[in-house]
């Protein structure tokens, strides 16, 4: 048959283009399928300090004795003279000293202005001790500085001595840093400006150590006496030397004589003198050391020359510390403290200066060499560019021009970024970047760079937090330019997404006030606004000064107005902002209660989203969890609440869904544990009277008398503590105190309770292992509950008088109450509560009681999984590269099918019949089978036997995969169906049970043989006969499947939205042997586009009032029945009217039919093939395929070929 007379449409040339393989969506290949469902594991780094310092006191110690030189040093002439840039012999002895004093405070406070300064010119011993012990005393706990400038005494001593003078200054009195160490405490930092500089760090350790022994020494003696003082850690404190052991301070008379204390207070002055005393200076020509004290500007004023010269200054040197250092050292010296991460970068610079002059400054602790790094050629650069227009600035009075230092690193970063990799080393320019974010010129850009660098992942994240990112982008908040809303909201979602630790200083800075005017935005776009929920519901993630502050900033009803956009990613992240908002916060559940927040959130359960499905049966759990104080009002809308998600939920398609049904049931059964257990009792108690009652009958247990008339609650199994008819005695007695089931406030049968008990034990069964495995965790927690009352009770009644008049209550006689019934409550909680705390509202629901924080049964991490897509890089979603070796195996399979199928008609024109001679596969399997069905395309055919399936390699003979498809329903069941799904692209295989339930699985292609579960659901629920079991048609066109079989219903599945679609009645009274669709498979090709277009756009079908025909609401359905009945149906009608057709050609079963076009063909047991019309209702052609009973029959979905 031709194409046109397939589909009866008279086409022209140009109609003809037929769907590709291209043209095909892939199901069940979404992130919550082909991943497990866990959170992002990030190794969060220690960027936040445990303890942040400062340093509050500053000891200025000068010992330069004006006009004598100290007796062990050697001066050259001319010398260097200048202290704290004044040449002291300008002035007289007291003056100078007294001015250099003061110059060097002024240059610190420069660093650190808040400290408290305390200057010693010239001191003797104890001026030092009582300096010393009095800062110490008044810092308590924080940092102390001691500079010694030692120009004017003898150098250090081997020892560990360092000089001061007597009261008449004609003698040199040694000091012991052991003294010293004793005075300061810890922590502090000690600065070095001597000659010898670097023995006293070694003598310093040397008595650390000394100090730690006799502490133990001093604790062991006073242990049994008195308490001993912590001992100080010397061992971290920080010290600067100016040089080695061994070497001698410089002495060149165009720089200061305190080089290495001018470097450290005043790092741009000398930076600028040095480097015009470099040979390299003579590409500046005119600019001299008296021009450089004349550069105009402030160091605080960026916009400035010397204030340019600052910051990129502070760039650079910290750029070379972060490249340089560890992390965890890095952190302590550059961002602990603001006075020594300033003293560190200026060590830098002192390093490269003093290094040219001979001299090698010493830390501790100790930093790796950095005068050659790559860096200080930037530095040079910028100083170069700075001078050459100095003399025009001077003399010319031109304006500053700024440098283009910034905006250079910022295209290096650049650069990083689409160049590099994450296995390349960090890009060095970090921390440059964080430093631009200060202007207001660059900002845009770099924070654009900023957070593609983010969006690289985790690692990504941790370094720009190591960095310090941080208080940059906190700061930022406060800035109202609408421009920079995106790109701080998805920075600040990326930080959150790696570490949540930040909400508190969120809260505390007001950010998220940010985050709220940016969701209510809704001039921005939908994935900014995903992005701030994302912020918000971080803020507000079991953090309690978070829910207040959001709640009082209104974020329920702005969460609110947002459920119904169009974006799906951010209905998700509004019902998880509103589900953390109130999770364990009661006064957010009573904002929601007058929103009606819970109502407005079942509009979302049914979302084409199965994500928002899940998200919103989160919130509405964490709503019900809420609850402090139980009432009969709060009562009453949970089990509003409850009944809702039972109903719409417990079908769902998706697990993901269902694993989160489970999840918000147990806040209930927690709630009201002892409603649940005294059910459990009763049950258990019913059972055992059922089974004594009709010993030689078929028992009849709860589950059917107990079905409720919701949809979906038809088959249920009760938990029952033990199943030995010879407890049934002491189970009765015990459970003689809570009177009859009716007794007990909403305790009877079709009581709200009993349904979501029902709902649980019907999920026990639920085809997936996962939710499966929740339920009967919540189920076996009550069982266990009731044995341990049970045993409790027993022991109890054992302790009693006997009764004189027991009887024999065995036969469902009910035995006397020892006990009114006003007492039932008061031993229903006995029973149900051993040496706990009663809750009285288990029974009556009126009394408001405090209810404590319950542990969990049972959790998922669908939240976790949901924050993992902020963590990881957005171009791991984005269209696929052309050139990638992905792309390339996907094509080359479309063209490969292609092929397969030219073959294929080619064949199939050449035979008009024939017999099948050749064998090219066979193989043994361990279970006869019962199901075949060939991959389209692979060399692969799935086998099913029983309830295992396997699949075979059918040109090489090797077995693949090898499953148990188990049932949780029956111990025994049977594969009915198999399907292959995405066969035209990666295959996975769609099984089908008689117990109704459906599962994908996907085949591994490593060395296991056992397939990974993509998913599992119960397609059919009623099931009235046995004998189809359940039987699928898949569309991969529509991504439908079609469930039906020993059900009087056609069921639809939308595979794309994970979604029940709709029902068709059978109309028969017999179950259906074989059912087909006009898009099953991969039959695609034999539609034109054009025809499709012309399905859709149907005038003059109904669809219930749909105005959006969806994908699965047309197409054709044929149906043969075990009766020989074959009846077409057509789903754009509505389900009452969608059967078109009723054909009733054959006199037995119908074993398989096949819909192509307008034509579909059928074969019966009774060795009859038919050929039919369903527009002129007809059979266009009949033959007698065999004359005995026909036992199986098969048709080839591309073409017309049959086989029996």
């Amino acid at each position: 048959m031709t194409e046109s007379t397939v589909n009866g449409n008279d086409e022209n040339e140009h109609e003809k283009e037929t769907v590709s393989d291209k043209d095909l969506p892939l199901s069940f290949m979404q992130d919550r399928h082909l991943g497990p469902i866990e959170g992002v594991e990030c190794i969060t780094q220690t960027w936040r300090m445990k303890e942040r310092m400062k340093t509050v006191s500053v000891a200025l110690v000068l010992c330069l004795n004006v006009g004598v030189d100290p007796p062990d040093v050697l001066k050259t002439q001319p010398c260097a003279r200048l202290e704290c840039w004044i040449d002291p012999l300008t002035l007289s002895a007291p003056k100078s000293i007294q001015k250099i004093g003061e110059n060097l405070q002024a240059q610190y406070e420069r660093w650190q202005p808040r400290a408290r300064y305390k200057q010693s010119l010239d001191p003797t011993s104890e001026e030092v001790k009582k300096l010393c012990t009095s800062l110490r005393r008044n810092a308590k706990e924080e940092r102390v500085l001691f500079h010694y400038n030692g120009h004017g005494v003898p150098k250090p001593t081997e020892n560990g001595e360092i000089w001061v003078f007597n009261r008449t200054y004609t003698q040199y009195i040694p000091l012991s840093i052991y003294d010293l160490q004793t005075w300061m405490g810890a922590p502090s930092i000690y600065v070095y400006d001597c000659s010898n500089a670097g023995i006293i760090i070694e003598s310093f350790e040397h008595f650390a150590i000394q100090h730690e022994r006799e502490y133990e020494q001093a604790t062991t003696q006073t242990r049994q006496t008195a308490v001993v003082a912590p001992l100080p850690s010397y061992k971290s404190c920080i010290q600067l030397a100016a040089c080695g052991a061994k070497e001698v301070l410089p002495m060149n008379p165009d720089l200061p004589a305190d080089l290495f204390t001018s470097c450290l207070t005043t790092p741009i002055k000398v930076a600028l003198r040095w480097f015009v005393l470099q040979s390299t200076s003579k590409l500046v020509p005119k600019v001299t050391l008296d021009l450089i004290d004349k550069i105009p500007g402030l160091i605080t004023d960026r916009r400035t020359m010397l204030g340019e010269l600052n910051w990129i200054f502070t760039a650079i040197t910290d750029t070379i510390a972060w490249n340089t250092l560890q992390r965890d050292l890095f952190q302590k010296l550059f961002r602990q403290d603001l006075l020594v991460a300033s003293l560190f970068r200026n060590f830098l610079l002192a390093e490269r200066i003093l290094k040219s002059c001979d001299c090698t400054p010493v830390s501790s602790p100790l930093l790796p060499p950095t005068s050659q790094h790559p860096m200080w050629n930037a530095w040079d650069l910028a100083l170069d560019l700075s001078l050459g227009q100095l003399p025009g600035i001077i003399n010319k009075n031109e304006p500053f021009r700024n440098l283009p230092f910034f905006e250079e690193q910022l295209t290096a970063f650049q650069v990083w970024l689409e160049l590099g990799c994450e296995e390349r080393s960090p890009p060095e320019q970090l921390p440059i970047v964080l430093q631009v974010l200060l202007s207001q010129v660059h900002r845009m850009r770099a924070l654009e760079l900023l957070g593609r660098f983010l969006d690289l992942g985790p690692w990504a994240v941790n370094l720009a937090l190591s960095v310090g990112i941080f208080p940059y982008v906190l700061k930022l908040l406060q800035s109202s330019a609408k421009e920079l809303r995106p790109l701080l909201v998805f920075i600040w979602a990326k930080i959150l997404a790696v570490d949540n630790t930040c909400q508190g200083d969120l809260v505390r800075d007001n950010g998220h006030k940010y985050f709220l005017s940016v969701l209510q935005d809704t001039s921005l776009s939908s994935e900014y606004r995903t992005q701030s929920a994302f912020v918000l519901a971080s803020i507000v993630n079991n953090f309690h000064d978070g829910q207040e502050a959001a709640l009082k900033g209104s974020l329920v009803s702005i969460c609110l107005e947002q459920l119904n956009d169009p974006s799906s990613q951010l209905r998700q992240w509004v019902a998880i902002c509103l589900g953390k908002l109130w999770d364990h916060y009661e006064n957010a559940r009573w904002t929601g209660v007058r929103d009606i927040a819970h109502e407005k959130l079942y509009s979302l359960l049914n979302d084409p989203c199965p994500e928002v499905r899940a998200a919103a049966v989160y919130a509405l759990g964490t709503f019900i969890n809420s609850v402090t104080e139980r009432s009969e009002h709060a009562n009453n809308i949970d089990h509003a609440i409850v009944m809702t998600l039972v109903k719409r939920v417990s079908n769902d398609m998706s697990h993901l869904v269902r694993k989160e049904l489970v999840n918000a049931l147990q806040w209930v059964v927690i709630a009201f544990e002892h409603v649940f257990l005294t059910l459990a009792m009763k049950e258990t108690l019913s059972n055992l009277q059922e089974v004594v009652a009709s010993p030689g009958l078929k028992r009849t247990g709860s589950r059917d008398r107990l079905r409720t008339s919701e949809d979906g609650m038809d088959k249920m199994k009760r938990v029952s503590s033990s199943s030995s008819i010879n407890n049934m005695g002491h189970m009765k007695s015990s459970l003689s105190h809570t009177g009859s089931l009716g007794t007990l406030p909403g305790l009877g049968y079709g009581s709200i309770y009993m349904k979501i008990w029902d709902a649980l034990c019907m999920l026990e069964s639920d085809p997936h292992p996962e939710v499966e495995s929740m339920c009967k965790t919540i189920t076996k927690h009550i069982a266990a509950k009731v044995k341990e009352s049970r045993e409790f009770a027993d022991n109890r009644c054992a302790s009693l008088p006997p009764s004189p008049n027991r009887g024999n209550y065995l036969s469902g006689e009910s035995p006397p109450t020892l006990h009114p019934a006003a007492d039932i409550p008061k031993y229903t909680r006995t029973l149900g509560s051993r040496g706990r705390k009663i809750h009285p509202n288990i029974i009556n629901e009126e009394t408001d009681v405090k209810m404590k924080q319950r542990k969990p049964l049972v959790g998922t991490k669908f939240i976790e999984w949901a924050c993992k897509r902020f963590a990881q890089s957005k171009k791991k979603g984005a269209m696929m590269d052309v050139e990638s070796a992905v792309f390339y195996e996907k094509d080359w399979r479309y063209t490969r099918n292609n092929n397969i199928r030219k073959e294929a008609l080619e064949e199939t024109s050449r035979i008009q019949s024939a017999k099948l001679e050749s064998q090219v596969f066979n193989t043994r399997t361990s279970l006869p089978p019962s199901v075949l069905q060939f991959h389209p395309f692979d060399q692969q055919i799935a086998v099913a036997g029983k309830d295992h399936f396997g699949i075979w390699d059918w040109g090489t003979g090797a077995k693949t995969t090898v499953c148990h498809n188990k049932s949780a329903k029956f111990s025994s069941s049977r594969i009915t169906a198999l399907e292959w799904i995405n066969a035209h692209d990666v295959a996975m295989l769609m099984v089908a049970s008689d117990d109704g339930s459906v599962k994908v699985w996907k085949p591994n292609t490593g060395h296991s043989r056992e397939p990974t579960l993509i998913s599992a659901w119960q397609a059919l629920t009623e099931m009235k006969w046995r004998h189809s079991g359940t039987l699928l048609s898949w569309e991969q066109y529509t991504q439908t499947a079609i469930a039906t079989g020993d059900s009087r219903v056609i069921r639809f599945w939308d595979a794309e939205r994970e979604l029940f679609a709709f029902d068709i009645l059978t109309g028969s009274d017999c179950p259906i042997t074989s059912i087909d669709s006009s898009f099953s498979g991969v039959s695609h090709e034999n539609y034109s586009k054009a025809y499709l277009e012309r399905e859709k756009d149907d005038e003059g079908i109904s669809i219930d009032g749909e105005e959006d025909i969806k994908s699965y609401r047309y197409g054709m359905v044929v149906a043969g029945y075990q009766d020989g009945s074959i009846r077409v149906y057509d789903r754009r009608c509505s389900p009452t009217e969608a059967r078109v057709g009723v054909f009733m050609e054959h006199s037995g079963a119908v074993l398989g039919v096949h819909l192509l076009g307008n034509t579909f063909y059928s074969g019966s047991a009774d060795g009859s093939v038919k050929v039919y019309d369903i527009r002129n209702h007809t059979v266009v052609h009949s033959t007698q395929a065999i004359q005995n009973t026909m036992s199986c029959f098969a048709l080839h979905r591309g073409t017309a070929t049959y086989a029996w």
